[in-house]
Order: C-alpha cells, then structure tokens, then sequence
C-alpha cells in the first residue's frame, strides 16, 4: 500500500469514528500528516509505511507541537525496515507512540485499548499490583510461592505488586494461574506516560533569521512565540491572555504556495481550536484566507498597541469550528 492510500484511509477512519478530521498536510516541510478532534482527545498523526523514517528532529518537534497544542502525537505504520509492527503493541521512536493501523482501528473505531508495548528486550504489559496482590492473598499464597510457579524472584514478585511492569510471557502465566487478567491498557491517548521513559520535552529550535522581526513583534505583544522547524506553520504563539487561543503563525511572501499554506492553517485550526494567522512580507489584497488571517508586515510594523495586534488577528481570522 501506497504512503498516499494510507493516509487516506487513516483519515477516513477517523471520520467514521467521529472526529472531526483536517485537510492533509502535502506541504513540506510536514511533521505531521494529519491533526484530528474528537470532543477533548487532539491527537497529532504521522503515517508512514516505514516507521524508521521518523527521525530525531521530527520526533522532537511532534513532542513539542504535542505540548503547545495539548494533543497526543502519534505514528501510526506498517513496520521497520526488519519486520512488520504487530498489532495490538505499542511502539516508541523519538519519545513518540507508535502503533500499526489495525490497533488504531481497535483504539479509535472499537475503543479497545492495547494491553502491550515494546521496550528494549522485548514486549511487556503493565500489571494492576493491587489486584494481583489481593488474589494472591485471596487464596493464601505467600510472596515466595506465586515466585516458584512463575520462577522469578520473591523480589521480582514483590515488585510486580509494587507496580513494576512484566513480560508479556509472566503476563501470560498470571492470567493462567489466576483465570483472570492483570495487565492495564496502555494509555494511548493520555501520551502513554505511565510507561514511556521518554526525555523531557525538547526546548524550542532557534528562531530562523527571516522570521526573527515578526516574531519578536508578537512577544512583544504578549504571546510566547514557539518557532518551529518541520511544520505547515513557522510557530505557535501563545496568548498570554488565558482567555484567547493559541494563534498558528506563519510568514513569507504571499505566493500561491503561501495561500495553499494559509488554507491548510485554516484547516488544522478548526481541529486543534486555535485561530491562524499569515504575515506577508508585502500588502496583500486578502484580509484572510479561508478563516486565516493575512497581516502584511507592513501594518504589523505601524501597530503600537500591542492590544491591537490581538485585535486585528481576531477580527480578520473566523472562529474555528467546534
């Protein structure tokens, strides 16, 4: 299957399971493909056929698109440049979640969870401690023999009841002892932080040279301004004022591709509830574009009211959808 097909049908997954779904992003550079809403859950998606082709720089700056916009980042492929991805397992490249699409399908059409994840040394499960705890002394069994018939450590047993994640093969061997499951989802959607031993979000790239002045405009202005480096946008700006969205920021001159630029901002604010806004490095006869507001630089620069900054982004850029 094409890399095309398959956002493709990822994207008409999504729609059918409900979310409200944004226009792909064929743009470049792109790092992600697609942004998708479904009441508060945002998920940021790249798809690839080969998930070995997310590399750092992408990964890093999905986890940082993930923290500006309060969304999950994920990838969702069809295996490694070794083997195909199994489904049902979860995945990690870059800090970044990753799972094939018959376990997104389970995940957002039949709302099954996966139950596995991948970890260095192989495929593991997170086991409720208490509840493995409460049906040891359930039927009178100490530390040492559930330790026997699994044949680990009275330790390792202890930990497991502590909340130490296991093999997907002791998981395996509980659920027969026991004629019950102990193995938690995997929290897809909540980042998958009760598992990912991921670094810290990484800090912002620096500010490309070119953008520099109408970025520090914004701050000015109050907004804390996020440049980025691989998206359909030059930066996130945050509004200081708690009350207004965020605001997808882009800048160049208006060219064809610009206006392409400025209608796929439009897109991707109304999933992730942020307004968008262009500035052109001349006069521009648009106000807006589909919803995104277009600023030429020139009345940027003869605006002293920070205030009005805000203003005029408001006025000329629609409300995104709900």
């Amino acid at each position: 299957m094409s890399r095309s097909a398959l956002v493709g049908n990822i994207a008409a997954m999504l729609d059918d399971a409900g979310f409200l779904v944004s226009d792909r992003c064929a743009l470049r550079p792109k790092s992600f493909d697609l942004a998708a809403r479904r009441g508060e859950d945002l998920v940021l998606l790249k798809i690839l056929g080969n998930i070995d082709a997310l590399d750092a720089e992408t990964g890093a700056e999905l986890r940082r698109l993930g923290e500006y916009l309060s969304a999950t980042p994920m990838v969702i492929g069809l295996r490694t440049r070794d083997e195909d991805l199994n489904p049902g397992v979860v995945y990690f490249r870059h800090g970044v979640p990753v799972f094939h699409p018959d376990t997104a399908f389970d995940l957002f059409v039949e709302a099954v969870p996966p139950l596995i994840y991948a970890a260095p040394g192989g495929l593991y499960v997170s086991i409720d401690g208490d509840l493995l705890a409460d049906e040891r002394e359930e039927r009178g069994w100490s530390l040492g023999r559930l330790a026997s018939e699994l044949g680990v450590s009275r330790r390792t047993v202890s930990k497991y009841e502590d909340g130490m994640n296991a093999s997907i093969d002791v998981a395996i061997q509980l659920e027969e002892l026991f004629n019950k499951p102990f193995s938690n989802p995997v929290s897809v959607l909540d980042g998958t932080d009760e598992i990912r031993e991921a670094d810290p979000t990484p800090e912002d790239p620096a500010v490309d040279p070119d953008d520099e002045h109408v970025l520090t405009v914004l701050t000015r202005a109050g907004f804390e301004v996020h440049p980025t480096v691989r998206s359909p946008f030059k930066a996130v700006s945050e509004d200081s004022d708690s009350r207004e969205r965020n605001v997808l920021t882009g800048h160049s001159t208006f060219t064809k591709t610009a206006e392409k630029r400025a209608k796929l901002m439009s897109s991707i604010g109304s999933v992730t509830q942020t307004r968008s806004v262009y500035f052109t490095k001349e006069q521009s006869k648009h106000e807006s574009v589909d919803g995104t507001a277009i600023v030429s630089c020139e009345e940027l620069a003869a605006i002293d009211d920070p205030d009005r900054i805000r203003e005029l982004i408001r006025e000329r850029a629609a409300e995104p959808d709900r």
